[in-house]
């Protein structure tokens, strides 16, 4: 019977990590399907360099 309250315990930690990060790529998936279902088109932004960039020295 302990054996199966551990793997339970471990498995609902495992899902109270997991959660938060499951339900954002369920929300991201669904902004997608709208902006594809509306035909709008990602816009691209410029990347500008940082002009003070440590690998300029």
């Amino acid at each position: 019977m302990n054996a199966i309250q551990n793997v339970l315990g471990i498995s609902l930690l495992v899902l109270l990590f997991l959660a938060p990060t499951l339900a954002g790529l369920a929300r991201e998936r669904r902004i997608d399907r709208e902006l594809r279902a509306a035909g709008a088109e990602p816009v691209p932004v410029p990347r500008r360099p940082y002009i003070r960039s440590w690998a300029r020295v």
